[in-house]
């Protein structure tokens, strides 16, 4: 490329695009991408370190320069002295801020390869979005600030760099030029990060001495640093390193093949191919694989893109496999290599980034996302939450904002994956809230536990079909919910005792009975709250397999809670009765007294008082107690749910 002085107009132009385009292409195409991200805490320059290689890879056009001279300018600097952070920061809240708050991507390239980067924030705040760009990355740039040292987001950045499999490290200790180029400060910051790299199994990294604001050691090797050159240290720049460190998919390809299904291609009756991108291998027409969790066996017939049939595909492609067989393939599933399968389970250790202002609520179902499977999640009470200074393993009952623990999680059905170690993409999750579709939890699959393994679903020749067919109705769980004194119990004892004389079987579950026994060990917090549900859900539940109607008169305040138990069952057999009491009406009863207590600070996390009641949406059936006395609802429910299919007359 020709060289340039800041006053001169910089284009993306090199002798071979001006002499011969198509050849120019040709070498681009043939280039290696890497992915990385520079990361590190709030304010040590990592905007400035892009836009100086921006700069310096001649990646920016006139008018881009008249722009950022202008905004240099503006903030009284002149010449080489331009804001190359203005190039990143593209949000007007980070400019007013001065803090990088989303993740900013940028592509360049050079000679030898093209790159992506990823300008991942600083502030704690923004955690997830920090992770969000680290995720795909092959390489972390942690930038130090060289007057500040290693600090907490220096150490938090690089224990979640390593945790999700980032193995290229580069520690940058940047603004070299505001410590006067000193090589005992260098060698001091290297030292700390050293030990601390140690301790959380960081097995090596590469360190540099720059300064992203002046560019000493970006593309150039820089005469302010002519210790640097020595052999105790790296000595090349950045550029340099960047251009020739190995990248993450050749080693992807070499493994066996895992291919996440994103969709059913089929746009005619005589196509029907299975779209995806190859998470890691490689595979040809006429492999034989296996559709996971099924097991199915098949052959590839073609690997078909938008460009044509191709002969070989490996990872990072996206293609859609026609099979040889007509085998049971949806989204969802993965195609692997016939004879070296991944492993499919339904609980997990997990390490657990926490992402979300709420806190995680133990035993609350949310929805795990892994590849292209979704399925319902639990998390059980973390192991422990780790110090990122001390790396000190801490007691925790939850896990907050920012938060790292380890955790156990329980799906609803088997997921396929394989350790986040060997395989990013089938060992990587993220967590979302149910109600709010926020992601509030990103993590890792270690290893399938033991008891998920072990323990198998035996088969009875009793069924709850022969269950219910000699009591001569369907099942069902009748689901009261409503606040405390809004007539639940009265109303769900009548119920039960007109379809006893109608000679119905059922059983009616009260939430106050159910706390003598069953769930004497929980108290009111929400976590054991969700757990007095589930464990509830699950009683239903067998009492529905052995043919009973069951009656269940709970406050079960929360949605999630109450979907996770029509979760449970088959669809229709979950009759959501709202007992619909105004908060004044349930408080004016008061017949327990407890709306009293709880109004004096005697009873704590009382629903509707101090701890939220979330009515339902779309329950099958509402009875408004301000309307109806407990008599004629029980008879109106009953009469409503007498002709439905689920619980035919005799």
């Amino acid at each position: 490329m020709a060289d340039t002085t800041p006053n001169e107009p910089v284009y993306v132009v090199d002798e071979l695009i001006a002499s011969d385009i198509d050849a120019y292409l040709e070498s681009h195409q043939h280039k290696t991408m890497l992915r990385f991200i520079t990361c590190g805490s709030v304010d040590d320059g990592k905007s400035t370190l892009i836009g100086r290689m921006l700069y310096d890879s001649k990646m920016i056009f006139e008018d881009q320069l008249d722009a950022l001279t202008a905004d240099s300018k503006k903030q009284g600097t002149q010449g080489q002295e331009i804001d190359f952070a203005l190039l990143v920061d593209g949000l007007a809240a980070e400019r007013e801020q001065g803090i990088t708050i989303d993740v900013a991507y940028r592509f360049f390239n050079t000679e030898k390869r093209k790159f992506i980067v990823a300008d991942c924030p600083g502030h704690e705040q923004y955690t997830r979005n920090m992770i969000t760009g680290a995720s795909t990355a092959d390489l972390a740039v942690i930038l130090i600030d060289a007057r500040k040292g290693v600090l907490v987001q220096t150490r938090r950045h690089s224990y979640l760099c390593h945790l999700i499999g980032i193995r290229n490290i580069v520690l940058a200790v940047n603004k070299m030029d505001l410590v006067d180029y000193s090589q005992s400060r260098f060698d001091e910051i290297v030292a700390d990060y050293t030990e601390f790299a140690k301790s959380i199994g960081i097995e090596g990294f590469t360190a540099l001495p720059i300064s992203g604001f002046k560019g000493d050691n970006i593309t150039t090797l820089s005469a302010n640093t002519p210790w640097y050159a020595g052999p105790q240290y790296y000595g090349k720049t950045l550029i340099e390193h960047l251009e020739e460190v190995e990248v993450r998919t050749s080693e992807d390809a070499a493994k066996p093949l895992r291919m996440p299904v994103q969709w059913v291609n089929r746009p005619n009756l005589d196509f029907r191919g299975f779209s995806g991108l190859i998470a890691t291998g490689s595979v040809k027409p006429g492999d034989a694989v296996r559709v996971l969790p099924s097991g199915k066996t098949s052959t590839v017939a073609r690997i078909v893109t938008f460009d044509g049939d191709l002969d070989e595909a490996s990872a990072g492609q996206s293609v859609t496999l026609t099979l040889a067989d007509e085998v049971d393939c949806s989204r969802g599933d993965v195609i692997a290599t016939a004879d070296n399968p991944p492993q499919a389970a339904d609980q997990f250790e997990t390490t657990l980034v926490w992402l979300a202002d709420e806190p995680l609520i133990v035993g609350r179902a949310y929805w795990l996302k892994c590849a292209t499977q979704m399925v319902s999640a639990t998390v059980q009470a973390p192991k422990y939450a780790a110090n990122v200074n001390t790396m000190e393993h801490i007691a925790v009952k939850t896990l907050e904002l920012n938060a790292i623990g380890v955790a156990q999680i329980a799906t609803d059905k088997a997921i396929v994956f394989e350790p986040y170690a060997d395989n990013r993409t089938l060992g990587g999750f993220i967590l979302i809230d149910k109600m709010t579709n926020a992601t509030v939890g990103a993590g890792m699959l270690h290893f399938s536990l033991r008891r998920a393994q072990n323990v198998h679903w035996q088969a009875l020749d009793i069924s709850r079909e022969a269950h219910a067919e000699l009591k001569n109705q369907k099942p069902a769980v009748l689901w009261f919910t409503g606040l405390s004194g809004s007539g639940k119990s009265t109303i769900a004892n009548l119920v039960e005792k007109k379809l006893h004389s109608m000679g119905k079987h059922s059983f009616l579950l009260d939430g106050d009975n159910v706390r003598h026994g069953l769930n004497k060990d929980l108290g009111f917090t929400e976590a054991d709250r969700i757990e007095n549900i589930r464990r509830v859900g699950e009683v239903a539940k067998l009492m529905t397999d052995a043919g009973l109607i069951v009656i269940t008169a709970f406050i079960s305040p929360f949605r999630a809670d109450r979907d996770m138990v029509r979760a449970m069952l088959p669809a229709g057999e979950f009759v959501e009765v709202f007992i619909d009491t105004p908060l004044e009406v349930a408080e004016a009863r008061d017949v327990k007294g407890l709306y009293k207590k709880a109004r004096s600070g005697e009873l704590k996390n009382f629903t509707g008082i101090d701890s939220p009641y979330e009515a339902p949406q779309a329950p099958e059936l509402r009875i408004d107690t301000t309307r109806m006395d407990a008599d004629d609802a029980a008879e109106l429910i009953v009469n409503q749910l007498l002709g439905n299919y689920w619980m035919p007359t005799i």
